[in-house]
Parts: C-alpha cells; structure tokens; sequence
C-alpha cells in the first residue's frame, strides 16, 4: 500500500517511515501542506497519485493542518488520518467534520497507529479493489478456485460446501485473500487480525493458520514464507 506522510519533522517521518517500510507500505513524505496538496493533484499527463491513505500531522509549519484536511477532502477520497497532540474532544470532532476518517492523538502505540491504517482502508474499499485486481470478485464476494468467501456475511465455502470458522480464522483468511501471492509480514498480519502489536501472539496466529489449512482441507493454500510471514496461494480454478 503507497501512503503518503505529512510530517514537518524529518527525524519523526524517518522514524516512521522506516516502520512502515517494514509493514510492507511504501511512503511518500510530505514536510508541509502544500507539499501534501501538489502529492494528491494529477500529474501533467493526468494521472491520479494512488494512496492507500493520508497520514497528516496538524502541526504544519505552512498552513492550519485542518485546512490542509479540507482541501485534501476535494481533491481526493483518499482516506485521511489525522495525528496531532491535541486530544479534547471539540479538536476531534472539528477534524471528522472536515472529513477526516480518523485521528489518532500523540503520543500514539505504533501497534494501534497500523491497525487504524488497515481499518480506515479497508473501511474504503481496499478489500473490493484488490480482489478485482487478483482474480474474479462479484460485489463482495471472493471466488478463489473452488473456495467461495462472501465477505458481508462472513460464510466460507470450499465446492459448494459450508466451512465454519472462528470470527478470527476468517478475518484471517479474508485478509490474505485479499492479495492472493502477496506476503503479509506477521507483524502486518496480527496488527490487522488482532489489533496488537505483543509478539506474543504469533503462536496464536501459527494456530489459526494450521486450523484454517485443516478445515478447508487445502495444506498449500496458505504458505509459510519464513521468517517472513504469510501468503495465499490460489488453487487453481
């Protein structure tokens, strides 16, 4: 996912990017709000800049980091997270007003920083675009070989058949179906699945991953790639 940082503190965005880089993003950085503004226009041969999402400090050197949240809003749909030590209440809602999609108060657990990227994404249709990029997806319905993943309600299905899984051995898998041969990073995937970032829970996640090859009775389908993470490797039609 290509995001775009606006941070005036080259030593804050190179932390961060340097995180992000590692959570498989590929970042941008903006140091002002006009940089983030020329970021989202199109190029001179009239292309789109794509972003996953807008992370946008309000701290701007230039301009009011709300104003810049506003003429973001009408320029692109993009979804913005706002970050900024300004935790009262009337700040946040000022900000979801001018159509921020989230916001996020320093200082902010990187753990929680990730799983509000990932959730305001995939709130903004990530999901859909991606499977229509991997393969054959009708609305919200994922087809990937024999395996059938209706994602509104949550019903797994291998030839026709019902699987019953857990709340989090689907979000699991309708995560990495959402990629199909792309590696997600282990810490991608619990950020996501179990909104922490305690490594704790990677035996959790090496349990569900051996559940959910059982259950849908396909070994190969999810691929350990070590010391890595996770893919999903789509059966052939």
């Amino acid at each position: 996912m290509r995001l775009l940082l606006v941070e005036d503190d080259d030593h804050v965005a190179a932390a961060l990017s340097a995180i992000l880089a590692r959570h498989g993003f590929t970042v941008t950085h903006a140091r002002n709000g006009e940089e983030a503004l020329q970021a989202v226009l199109p190029t001179a041969q009239g292309e789109r800049p794509s972003y996953g999402v807008i992370l946008l400090d309000l701290g701007l050197p230039d301009q009011d980091g709300y104003q810049v949240c506003g003429r973001i809003r009408k320029l692109t749909t993009t979804p913005v997270i706002m970050v900024t030590a300004r935790a009262d209440v009337r700040s946040r809602i000022h900000g979801l007003n001018l159509g921020a999609d989230d916001y996020v108060v320093k200082p902010y657990d990187t753990g929680e920083l990730l799983a509000r990227i990932h959730a305001v994404s995939r709130r903004h249709g990530g999901a859909e675009e991606a499977a229509g990029a991997a393969g054959t997806a009708e609305g919200h319905l994922l087809r990937l070989g024999s395996v059938t993943i209706e994602l509104p309600t949550r019903r797994v299905s291998v030839d026709g058949e019902a699987v019953a899984l857990t709340r989090k051995e689907f979000d699991l898998l309708a995560l990495l179906a959402q990629r199909p041969g792309v590696v997600f990073r282990r810490e991608q995937i619990i950020s996501e699945v179990w909104r922490t970032s305690w490594e704790g829970t990677g035996r959790t996640l090496e349990v569900h991953v051996a559940s959910l090859r059982s259950k849908l009775r396909m070994p190969a389908l999810i691929e350990t790639v070590r010391g890595v993470g996770y893919r999903l490797v789509a059966p052939a039609a």
